[in-house]
């Protein structure tokens, strides 16, 4: 059995059908029977062999049994087999699913299915010509619109002397949202914002921490009154005292993600050709990785989270709490995609006031570092997270050659931002099982740096 395709078999996938064409057609083990069944019974005949005669008749009259079923078993097989595919839900992250229905017309006898999926080998069943249902399942690491399956099907009536053209059937594309890992704490911004939150400020308000205690004046509230410093300090209750504590507040992050490249470890599918493979992750997967990572970490933490997209001009979404959010925000980023050449920005995307910002790039051109360069200067702190896959070697040497100068000048890139200041978190291979440890020794050093005592003052007290 075979799914050769012919002109005539494109037109069928199209559903193109001239009238009054017939559905089903004889096999070549059907006509070859006919043939061979007349061949024995018209040498019997010439040749007055009553043997050779009878050996001819039993085998044209099975092939003409089995090639015209309508004329004694009923039913004509006068439509093609009918194939529905549609998506089906799975639990298990990087697991795509579908149903395939098929519904064979009466009279036929098997169904040969052939399953492909792009970057997958090809499965091929016969099954029993009957109404079923059969679920597919695939696996995938990457992330965004994703093609899924196409079952291409074939009815065979009995003893396979008749088969249709072949049928296909195309199961539409399903968008696989980034999973995220836990991270833990991540890198707070140097002021935090808001009237209340998870995190202690520096100003004075409602919180739990304490910060002194000061003589009650017009405006505190009288459930901060500390009854037992009253008493000790005024036993006539000449004054009252309050606890004053710090304020909480809430920090704000924006993930700016870098769309304009999605290379994978092969460099010969980076100009644009040749297949990529489903189980190794692109520059653009591993960025929406890292994003998920961190918006669900800032999530977990109570504070607000919003996205930016270096390689579209369109409005960011701004920054938010909450569950709902996150799974809006986890949407943005499985849409992200690359849009052809992108213009150069005149200016670096502006982000909200007091936001630490973590920037998923590649570093393969120099406009990074000119975004990063003006956030600072604006009192941002950045976090710069490289998504470049381990790119595989290759034989060829023109390609050789050029990897080794791109990779020198991002090496350059990647020097200057940390001689800046700028800390750079590597994402790929076995970097990022420590992406989460590398982001709770920044979180330490912002503590101590917060922490540490100021310097004696001119003037001052001894």
């Amino acid at each position: 059995m075979s799914f050769g395709a012919t002109g005539r078999d494109a037109a069928r996938e199209r559903g193109e059908r001239r009238p009054g064409e017939p559905v089903w057609r004889w096999t070549p083990t059907g006509a070859g029977s006919v043939v061979l069944g007349a061949a024995l019974l018209a040498v019997g005949l010439l040749t007055g062999r009553a043997d050779v005669a009878l050996l001819g008749v039993p085998v044209l009259l099975s092939a003409t049994w089995a090639g015209r079923p309508g004329a004694w078993t009923g039913p004509v097989l006068d439509r093609p087999t009918h194939a529905e595919l549609a998506a089906a839900p799975t639990s298990a992250p990087g697991r795509l699913g579908a149903v395939l229905t098929i519904d064979p017309p009466p009279g036929a006898e098997l169904v040969q299915v052939r399953v492909a999926a792009p970057g997958h080998r090809s499965v091929e069943l016969v099954v029993p010509a009957a109404r079923r249902e059969v679920t597919l399942h695939l696996s995938t690491v990457r992330t965004g619109p994703q093609p899924t399956f196409v079952v291409d099907l074939r009815g065979h009536g009995p003893g396979g002397a008749t088969a249709e053209d072949p049928v296909r059937a195309v199961a539409p594309d399903q968008l696989v949202l980034p999973a995220a890992m836990p991270l833990g704490r991540v890198p707070l911004p140097p002021r935090l914002r808001g009237l209340t939150g998870p995190h202690t400020s520096r100003r004075l308000g409602s919180g739990d921490e304490l910060r002194d205690i000061h003589a009650f004046v017009p405006g505190d509230r009288l459930r901060r009154i500390d009854w037992r410093t009253t008493a000790r300090r005024s036993p006539d209750l000449e004054e009252l005292y309050v606890r004053r504590t710090f304020a909480t507040a809430e920090a704000t992050t924006m993930l700016v993600l870098d769309s304009r490249d999605d290379v994978g470890p092969d460099l010969r599918t980076w100009r644009g050709s040749g297949p990529r493979r489903v189980d190794e992750p692109t520059s653009l997967d591993l960025a929406r990785h890292a994003a998920a990572s961190v918006a669900g970490a800032v999530v977990d933490a109570g504070d607000r989270v919003g996205l930016e997209d270096l390689g579209r001009r369109r409005r960011p979404l701004p920054a938010a709490a909450g569950r709902r959010h996150l799974r809006r925000l986890l949407l943005g980023l499985a849409l992200s995609s690359p849009l052809g050449t992108p213009a150069r920005r005149l200016r670096a995307p502006r982000l909200p006031a007091d936001a630490v910002v973590y920037l998923f790039t590649t570093v393969l051109d120099d406009e990074v570092l000119r975004v990063v360069r003006t956030w600072r200067e604006l009192g941002h702190r950045v976090v710069v997270v490289d998504t470049l896959p381990r790119v595989h070697p290759v034989a060829e040497p023109h390609l050789s050659i050029a990897w080794r100068v791109t990779a020198l000048e991002r090496q350059d890139r990647l020097d200057q931002l940390v001689a800046e200041g700028v800390p750079v978190v590597p994402w790929a291979g076995e970097a990022r099982a420590s992406a989460s440890a590398r982001l709770e020794a920044l979180v330490r050093a912002g503590e101590r740096h917060r922490a540490a005592p100021a310097g004696p003052v001119a003037g001052g007290a001894r």
